[in-house]
């Protein structure tokens, strides 16, 4: 069976403060909802300063779900680590890995957009400096004991749940972050369908002698709104998708990030074409499901790009009452 996720960035283009917590809660119930029901993982993830409104605070968020769910993982792909304070970093996530037993996973990225950055005071040429030291701290402070910090001796307590540490893997799609993961014995993340990097990573592994993994997506992973008609899905949302679609475009331009979420889509029709975003009926899920094997993922996104939360919980519960079932069945 493949890997079912539900992901949430509570994207909003017409955002109000009272559209954003009705969004913003109805995303904690979808979790609790995929929780009961049996789904794998909340995905949930981070960008800042969109004029979209689009989710800056993942920790607090997957806070919130863990705190909803007794059993669902959930994992942050990705975290920006180097806007974060280290030590500040480190003492989060023990906790929240304390307060979920372990169900979180965070997949740290280092960003491709320089403004965001610059709202956070970090210097964007070097990155790849504040992403070691991050990793580095992270790794050191979770053993709960002392090291040596910026010039001085710090102890970072409590320790997290998950021995030796919380999942921690290394995000991105190019030779630097499969060397970081490498040298660092953490798993790899590429954010796209890219072997070659994963050979590399492990070439890398086998010449600092560490172990690791990589979890890599497969070629194809659409992201799916499941309803009983498509065609009046598409006519009625099929501008929700677009805008999620567009927005990425507009921020990969240009970076050479390689994404398993890329689309060069103009129109409505355009991306329908494409495949990366999918509306698809409860039969059609489950073709897709058999067509990926079971070591692909299912994608759901029931809010995607400001989707109105009604269709969203649609979405979910003819995944939940007439795909997943049978699925496991």
């Amino acid at each position: 069976m493949p890997t079912t996720v539900v992901r949430f960035n509570l994207v909003d283009p017409a955002a109000t403060p009272e559209s954003l917590s009705t969004r913003y809660r109805a995303a904690v119930e979808m979790a609790a909802y995929a929780d009961d029901r049996g789904l794998d993982t909340v995905q949930t993830e981070e960008h800042h300063g969109a004029e979209n409104s689009w989710l800056p605070s993942p920790l607090v968020f997957a806070g919130a779900v863990l705190g909803a769910t007794g059993r669902i993982t959930v994992t942050v792909s990705a975290l920006i680590a180097p806007l974060y304070d280290p030590l500040r970093l480190a003492e989060e996530l023990a906790v929240l890995d304390l307060l979920s037993g372990g169900r979180l996973v965070t997949v740290a990225g280092i960003g491709y957009r320089p403004e965001e950055y610059a709202a956070h005071g970090r210097d964007w040429h070097d990155r790849g400096r504040l992403q070691d030291e991050t990793l580095e701290t992270l790794l050191r402070a979770w053993t709960g004991e002392p090291f040596a910090y910026r010039g001085g001796t710090v102890r970072v307590t409590p320790r997290p749940f998950t021995r030796p540490h919380p999942l921690l893997l290394v995000g991105g799609s190019s030779k630097a972050a499969a060397r970081r993961a490498a040298r660092l014995g953490l798993p790899f993340f590429p954010s796209a369908h890219l072997p070659g990097l994963e050979a590399y990573y492990h070439a890398q592994r086998a010449e600092y002698r560490t172990e690791g993994w990589a979890m890599m997506p497969a070629a194809e992973t659409p992201l799916l709104h499941v309803a009983e008609d498509p065609e009046r899905a598409w006519a009625l949302y099929g501008g929700y998708l677009l805008h999620e679609a567009r927005t990425y475009a507009s921020w990969q331009a240009g970076t050479g990030v390689r994404s398993a979420v890329r689309s060069g889509a103009g129109g409505i029709e355009e991306l329908r074409r494409e495949g990366v975003y999918r509306i698809v009926t409860p039969e059609e899920c489950l073709s897709i499901a058999e067509s990926a094997g079971s070591t692909a993922g299912l994608v759901l996104h029931p809010l995607c790009g400001g989707m109105p939360v009604d269709e969203g919980w649609r979405s979910l519960h003819l995944f939940g009452e007439k795909v997943l079932p049978r699925l496991k069945g």
